[in-house]
């Protein structure tokens, strides 16, 4: 698969005419449409449906739009590091992270490189802990942030001097604020709202005596921002970390740790036998400077 071909197809994808498209890749609508003619009887699949007033994409043309879309940005991801591959002093940082306070940490890092090396970018992913590991796997990604139990065979990594406390984020009005901590029978009945990764994990099974699918789950989610408001108008529960949420001053929502405590270790990981651009090394380079301290 060529990849000016792959941006071609996402440019149709996104735009969903043939005209647009061609517009924005300065090429003629009919060599565009001839060009993915070609690419779909090359590969025996249909991945677009041709309307009259736009298209849509097949199954296959759905499958195809996020394997090509991972495909180009690693492409000109390797393009921009070897155009600055022997210099120090730009470049591309990218990170993905599950959710977690620690991401505070390094934001001093990023914060400190990018006051005296501005022309360094840093682009950050946020997501389960799976979604981490695939980004960090396929190389979409140079560093992740993993949260425990994690497998760190395949990876080098530093482990970060800081730990997430696990509790449940409720609103104000609920019988359990009153309570200085949440008990795993608080829990059995109530409904859900159950992030990703603790899921994907079962990092709470101990904690619970049961596995967590086997609660009222009502929703799932990546990230607590959105879930946050739907506690607040009173859809239920959500375990999550200590200072993700503010709870402070006029909020409707509160924070309670769990009972037993449950802390969870946190590690910077990255590929081993990696290589690392100029950019990549002074971020590490500095973190390990600011963990030494």
């Amino acid at each position: 698969m060529e990849v000016r071909i792959l941006k071609y197809f996402l440019a149709v994808a996104q735009e969903q005419n043939f005209t647009r498209a061609a517009e924005t890749l300065h090429t003629s609508q009919s060599n565009l449409s001839r060009q993915l003619a070609t690419f779909e009887d090359d590969i025996g699949k249909k991945l677009i449906n041709r309307g009259s007033r736009k298209v849509t994409l097949t199954d296959e043309g759905m499958f195809l739009r996020k394997r090509a879309q991972e495909i180009v940005d690693l492409v000109d991801r390797t393009s921009n590091d070897l155009t600055n591959f022997d210099s120090d002093v730009t470049g591309d940082v990218y990170l993905a992270s599950a959710e977690t306070p620690a991401m505070r940490l390094l934001a001093d890092v990023m914060f400190e490189i990018q006051n005296q090396h501005s022309q360094i970018r840093f682009h950050v992913f946020s997501g389960s802990t799976i979604e981490v590991t695939e980004r960090l796997d396929t190389g979409l990604v140079d560093f992740g942030i993993l949260v425990e139990p994690v497998d760190l065979q395949k990876y080098d990594y530093l482990r970060l001097p800081v730990k997430d406390t696990w509790g449940v984020l409720m609103q104000q009005s609920s019988p359990l604020a009153q309570k200085d901590a949440i008990e795993p029978a608080d829990m059995r009945d109530k409904s859900i709202l159950a992030s990703r990764q603790m899921l994907d994990s079962n990092v709470l099974s101990g904690w619970l005596g049961i596995n967590p699918h086997e609660l009222n789950i009502v929703a799932t989610f990546n990230l607590i921002n959105s879930p946050a408001m739907m506690i607040e108008r009173g859809m239920g529960y959500a375990f999550t970390f200590s200072n993700l949420i503010n709870t402070t001053g006029n909020s409707d929502l509160c924070f309670r740790p769990l009972t037993p405590r449950m802390e969870t270790s946190l590690y910077l990981v990255w590929k081993k036998y990696q290589v690392m651009t100029p950019a990549n090394k002074l971020f590490l380079k500095r973190l390990r400077d600011k963990l030494a301290f």
